[in-house]
């Protein structure tokens, strides 16, 4: 994998008119090869004005304005070491530092959890993923093998509030029978995991919300029920008290 460390600046001038002139220097580092690149270029009113090559040790003048600074330059060896030591020793060695620092997060994967969610019969269906990193994933819906274009509407990579990700495509099947369901899934790709988290459609796994008119019913009818069974159990004990009562003797008292 390759790694660029890069600084750039500009600055203006005002000389007979607004100018800019930008320098933009850093290096590259590939931690297969170990090879290392190191660049220094400056540019002039957005155009290259004039670069340093590493090899050679010598700067190159594209515009004939810059021979000028190319041959001053390349006369202070001074300046040409200090470019060179720190292209190829003190740029590389922070990036390999900054690389090993942040290669926990540079290279953490999480795999989601994919769940999939039906308001209505005749709503879409959402699949759903959640809880990935990195946020390069992809996620689609797939009938008999081939990704599905059509009648799929794919949703934004959102944030969680713990760092990972989440997102959902939703796909319309009020057209399709129930026993054709099987022949669709929900595929989720992670960037650095070969493996795809295939989830197939399937009415038993799908989780189908309750309206809130139905959930009011259900509530409804409970409270009801608690209240016929505390009316009933009073009257029982009504009932049974009394009963005790009418059956109980009267007391003789001797005076």
């Amino acid at each position: 994998m390759q790694h660029i460390c890069q600084h750039v600046l500009s600055l203006s001038l005002s000389l007979s008119g607004v100018h800019i002139v930008q320098n933009m220097y850093g290096c590259e580092w590939d931690d297969e090869t170990n090879k290392v690149k190191g660049y220094d270029q400056y540019g002039y009113d957005g155009e290259d004005f004039i670069s340093f090559d590493l090899e050679t040790e010598q700067w190159i003048a594209p515009k004939q304005q810059a021979v000028i600074t190319k041959h001053k330059l390349d006369n202070n060896r001074a300046l040409i070491e200090q470019d060179k030591n720190y292209l190829t020793q003190i740029c590389p060695e922070w990036l390999k530092k900054y690389v090993n620092y942040g290669r926990s997060s540079l290279m953490r994967t999480e795999r989601p959890s994919v769940s999939l969610l039906q308001k209505t019969p005749s709503s879409p269906v959402s699949c759903h993923a959640t809880g990935f990193y990195p946020d390069s994933a992809t996620l689609f819906w797939r009938k008999d093998g081939e990704e599905l274009h059509e009648d799929v509407a794919l949703g934004e990579v959102l944030p969680n509030h713990d760092g990972t990700f989440q997102m959902r495509v939703d796909l319309k099947l009020s057209s399709v029978p129930a026993e054709d369901w099987r022949r669709y899934e929900c595929v989720f790709q992670l960037s650095g995991v070969d493996e795809d988290m295939v989830t197939k459609l399937d009415k038993t796994r799908t989780n189908t919300e309750k309206p809130a008119g139905f959930t009011f019913i259900i509530i409804a009818v409970a409270v009801l029920g608690v209240i016929i069974a505390a009316v009933v159990g009073f009257l029982v004990y009504k009932r049974i008290r009394n009963g005790v009562r009418a059956n109980q003797r009267p007391v003789l008292r001797s005076i």
